[in-house]
């Protein structure tokens, strides 16, 4: 009986521990949450920000790199939810075509994905042109949808590109790095 009672106490014991560690393990999935939206929020309202400052700035996609961040991380859920949210949420904002810049951010997660699991890009220089092929296939689905269904743009397509292509890649390149360097868990 007293073996009994030492093996239920350690059971009970057990239970309480992995009960403990599944409750932390939740705790800690939901703040990682909670701070991807908080993100994602800034890099939604981020342009509007940077165009005060000066014009160009504004052509940098934080969405966008997010996106890229977290399917190079092989998280393909969180880069296709933080494209579709993002994109919609700056097509509403900005007063184009509502489901464009989501679908385009969708797309380039997809394609940035499926390449990042077939082959290791974890190294900041082969982020660089990973950035620039995520912004041009953004920006080349975007202006098309907005194309095809005769939707016009306030900047011509071949400026605009090269405006998002050249921010997106420097500012995103140094973000990502600065990111890994100094705030990752790695």
């Amino acid at each position: 009986e007293e073996a009994e009672s030492i093996y239920s106490r350690r059971l009970v014991t057990n239970e309480l521990l992995l009960f403990t560690a599944h409750c932390s393990l939740l705790t800690l999935s939901a703040m990682r949450q909670l701070k991807i939206a908080i993100v994602l929020l800034v890099a939604i309202a981020l342009p509007s920000g940077l165009a005060a400052i000066w014009r160009p700035l504004a052509s940098f996609d934080l969405v966008l790199v997010m996106v890229v961040y977290f399917a190079l991380q092989r998280e393909p859920l969180n880069a296709l939810f933080i494209g579709a949210i993002g994109g919609l949420a700056t097509d509403a904002l900005g007063g184009g075509l509502l489901g464009s810049g989501g679908f385009s951010k969708v797309l380039t997660a997809y394609a940035v994905y499926f390449v990042a699991s077939r082959v290791m890009l974890d190294t900041t220089l082969l982020r660089i042109p990973v950035l620039a092929a995520a912004a041009l296939i953004d920006n080349l689905v975007y202006f098309g949808m907005n194309r095809l269904l005769g939707q016009s743009t306030s900047m011509p397509f071949a400026q605009a590109l090269s405006y998002r292509l050249v921010a997106t890649t420097v500012l995103g390149t140094i973000l990502l790095y600065v990111h890994d360097n100094y705030f990752s868990d790695k």
